[in-house]
């Protein structure tokens, strides 16, 4: 398994398979081809359907910049299309084609160029690819789960975490400050700074927890919708869950950065053994792979700060995967903003009961943090591709139907 590191990257909203994908691919096929003085980007499947919604032609615009770039939102898929987020770049000059590469955008700002082997494949630090079989080493080591992070990836894991969480608290405070509409049409209102500014202290403790948690969720995915610096976590469109928890927590608990760097590093196992074994994609999978993935990581994340179990952070990471299966990924006009926003607001609180729940019934459960991802990939593979990041089913046709209610 790869590094934690891959899970968390720091990007520019709002999607990371349709404008962080795309831009990495667009930069390095300008650098292959220099020389070129025109380029060309054909998007298909989801990056056609939501492409302009997810940012994707401003995206490799800019990549490819001062050069100009046409992109083309083709109607019809190649049929030998592998996955739902792919894309041609090609290069010309002086109208003669130079060359070209079809590219997957495979979710998390990763993407795969078809028919060409990784030059420099990332390192494998994890010999284990299962929570399984991490379970049985730490068993075997005596180990808890931090200890096994810093045995794979070094002591300098800590401080490449802390600097992470500076930039997801940073999107915090940021959101929190900002008011007026997100960009895209819906005339979508910023609320993050509304629910902050409006909570009532020492009156009905569950809905101040609730009402902060919400707020540091709104304020990151509200950075993300409108083309903010955010951490992937596992995704763009699902970067408001963990880091909302992670500030609740320290603020309540007073926990040090060290403590928090560790529930990142907890979080980011989970988040990897979905993104191995399964997807982060939601045009793959669905927001069950986004959304679903991120309540996970940020359940296992409450576990570590609460001082859990192994056990019990691994089921409370099941139960929070487990009761999002079959989340669709509807969003409308191809916007990460309805219903992304409020979503991510919603798993995050989701995370804290799922946390709670493992703390009683961890003894009593039946199914496994494996099992739990398998199952939302098998479901993704099953379900509609309308209900797949493509705009088509869900809210967002309901909302394009909206005047014939």
């Amino acid at each position: 398994m790869k590094s934690i590191r891959d899970i968390y990257k720091v990007g520019v909203g709002p999607s990371s398979s349709h404008t962080m994908g795309p831009a990495k691919a667009a930069g390095l096929f300008k650098n292959r081809f220099p020389e070129a003085d025109c380029y060309k980007v054909y998007l298909y499947g989801s990056l056609s359907k939501t492409g302009k919604g997810h940012g994707t032609d401003r995206a490799v615009t800019d990549a490819f910049a001062p050069v100009p770039c046409e992109v083309v939102f083709s109607e019809k898929d190649p049929e030998d299309m592998k996955h739902p987020n792919t894309l041609d770049l090609i290069a010309l000059k002086d109208g003669e084609e130079l060359g070209r590469i079809r590219v997957q955008s495979i979710g998390g700002g990763d993407i795969v160029i078809e028919g060409e082997k990784d030059d420099e494949p990332e390192e494998e630090i994890y010999l284990e690819n299962s929570f399984a079989e991490i379970r049985s080493f730490c068993a075997f080591r005596h180990v808890d789960l931090a200890d096994y992070i810093e045995l794979n990836e070094g002591e300098e894991i800590w401080d490449h975490l802390i600097g992470i969480w500076h930039h997801m608290k940073d999107a915090i405070h940021e959101g929190l400050s900002r008011e007026g509409e997100l960009p895209g049409g819906l005339h979508v209102q910023r609320k993050a700074k509304y629910l902050f500014e409006h909570i009532v202290e020492n009156k009905h403790a569950e809905l101040v927890e609730c009402q902060k948690v919400s707020a540091y969720a709104y304020a990151v995915s509200e950075q993300n919708a409108d083309n903010g610096t955010i951490v992937t976590a596992p995704t763009c469109g699902a970067c408001g869950v963990l880091p909302a928890v992670l500030y609740y927590f320290e603020e309540k608990r007073g926990l040090s950065e060290l403590q928090i760097a560790k529930a990142l590093g907890v979080a980011g196992l989970f988040g990897e053994l979905a993104k191995r074994n399964a997807s982060v994609s939601g045009a793959e999978c669905g927001c069950q792979a986004e959304v679903g993935v991120a309540c996970s990581m940020a359940a296992a994340a409450c576990g570590q700060m609460f001082g859990y179990n192994m056990d019990q952070i691994e089921y409370a990471a099941e139960v929070a995967m487990e009761h999002h299966l079959g989340l669709t990924c509807d969003p409308i006009c191809g916007l990460v903003q309805i219903p992304c926003i409020e979503r991510n607001a919603v798993a995050a609180m989701r995370a804290i009961n799922s946390a709670n729940i493992a703390y009683f019934l961890t003894g009593t459960r039946n199914i496994s943090y494996d099992i739990a991802i398998k199952s939302m990939y098998y479901t993704g593979l099953d379900m509609n591709q309308r209900y797949r990041e493509t705009s088509e089913g869900g809210l967002a046709r309901a909302y394009q139907r909206r005047g014939k209610w």
